[in-house]
């Protein structure tokens, strides 16, 4: 990969690069926890680690700004693990195989984690370098942000005595987040038991599709393919008798679904490959401008005995994927083009006695969140789906008095001699955990233009880390 030319930007893609060495998928914190502590010894920083694995680094205020105010620098550790199907890159034991393309950083073959590794690499070249103008930094890294926000949910914030903070966990260069959406994830489980079944095993995988991030990219018209696997179980279901063997699609709740694989047995598999290629060519003229590489393929398998599921189970599955809500539910009132209101199926997965579905919920709105929840419990409840709920998290509610963002849109107009755009988004951000956790605490986020995170396709661009680096510095110099 190219090193940049600038030292305080070539200091971010080292750090980058490092990072990228490290297996650090969410659930798998250790090693980049210790990274960080090692970090932090390497340069006599005062550090906490906790027993989530959160790190917090305390860098003192350089001269001049003695007594200036602390500020948080806040992102997190983990990455959306994703990789294409014929890939054998193992998350827990590779490096990511990391390249340039143009203006590009990708990884080959699987998700960057520039969401949220770049963060990182920012900060601490921050930490690192003591010429750098600033107040004192307490720079804090949360683990599991991309399953629930559970390090920020598990960290203790008495330790923090800034009132203002900024995450670099947003994905637009010119842009500076001042408001989230809440969420929850929802778990809905259809038990089932098996019945014996003669006939041929046909595998019909869905596939092609763009997929996304579940907040982000919500209202982007991208089709989720948990969702189309129901509505072709569905219309295969009038005209033909088969079993359902599996059905799984997606590892990700925060994840648009972009594969899934349905395993039937059926005593006519030629006439079911054939209707299943009618039906598929029907959505693909459906969905060709949104989804225009969406395609199917298909697996005949051996003649004989195979475990299906149970008629009633069966059904239920077929009805819940065709009925419960998916996607954009409502959009704010408040504020123009903002997404209020969402859910997304991102894991359909056949276990050994249950199906289960793993649903986040995401919504501006507190009260309409809790509708939501209300909802899919109903829904649960009326196919004799077991349920629960976790990992909470609250709104970032919008502040109209911050001087953070007044800084922000200070030296982003001197700088880039343009005004930068002010928005609140429809996903989750940490912001949220600790302006319920921090009184008063005047936060905002920014970060480098990423694109397509959460999946193989994840993609930062060079320029504008670069960009938001520089601003990132000229903002700490006016903290003061």
């Amino acid at each position: 990969m190219q090193m940049l030319t600038n030292y305080d930007s070539k200091r971010v893609f080292d750090y980058f690069l490092e990072i990228c060495e490290i297996p650090h998928g969410s659930g798998d914190m250790e090693k980049i926890s210790n990274y960080c502590v090692e970090f932090a010894k390497a340069h006599k920083l005062r550090y906490i680690k906790d027993a989530a694995n959160n790190v917090s680094i305390f860098k003192p205020a350089t001269k001049g700004y003695e007594n200036a105010a602390p500020v948080i620098l806040q992102g997190h550790m983990d990455m959306v693990c994703q990789k294409t199907p014929d890939s054998n890159f193992d998350f827990l034991r590779d490096s990511l195989k990391v390249y340039t393309d143009g203006d590009f950083i990708k990884a080959e073959g699987t998700t960057l984690g520039a969401d949220n590794g770049i963060a990182l690499a920012m900060v601490l070249a921050i930490l690192e370098n003591d010429e750098i103008a600033h107040p004192e930094i307490q720079a804090v890294f949360t683990t599991d942000e991309e399953i629930g926000m559970l390090g920020a949910g598990a960290l203790d914030m008495s330790n923090l005595t800034a009132k203002r903070m900024i995450n670099l966990d947003s994905e637009e260069d010119g842009v500076v987040t001042v408001s989230c959406a809440g969420g929850v994830d929802f778990k809905m489980s259809i038990p089932f038991s098996l019945e014996e079944m003669t006939g041929t095993a046909v595998t019909v995988v869905l596939a092609g599709l763009l997929g996304g991030h579940s907040g982000v990219d919500i209202n982007k018209n991208r089709y989720n393919a948990d969702m189309l696997a129901g509505r072709l179980l569905y219309r295969l279901s009038n005209r033909f008798d088969f079993g359902i063997i599996s059905v799984n699609g997606g590892d990700k709740t925060n994840a648009i679904v972009n594969r899934c694989e349905i395993k039937l047995c059926c005593d006519d598999a030629d006439s079911l490959v054939s209707a299943v290629n009618l039906y598929v060519s029907e959505l693909k003229e459906e969905i060709k401008s949104a989804e225009p590489n969406f395609n199917a393929q298909f697996i005949k398998g051996d003649s004989g005995e195979f475990e299906v599921l149970d008629e009633k189970s069966a059904k239920s599955l077929i009805l819940t994927l065709n009925c419960v809500p998916n996607g954009v539910l409502n959009m704010s009132a408040d504020i123009e083009n903002l997404v209020e209101t969402s859910l997304n199926l991102g894991i359909l997965k056949t276990n050994d006695s249950d199906i289960s579905m793993q649903f986040a919920l995401r919504s501006n709105n507190k009260s309409a969140l809790n509708a939501l929840a209300d909802k899919l419990e109903c829904f649960a409840k009326g196919v004799n789906a077991n349920y629960e709920t976790s990992g909470f998290y609250p709104p970032w509610e919008y502040r109209t008095d911050s001087p953070l963002r007044d800084t922000y849109t200070e030296v982003y107009k001197q700088i880039f001699d343009e005004e930068p755009k002010a928005e609140a988004i429809h996903a989750g951000l940490e912001c949220a955990v600790f302006a319920s956790k921090i009184q008063g605490i005047d936060c905002i986020a920014m970060g480098p233009a990423l694109f397509d995170v959460h999946t193989v396709n994840e993609r930062a661009s060079i320029s504008s880390i670069e960009r938001t680096f520089k601003l990132l510095l000229e903002i700490l110099k006016k903290c003061k």
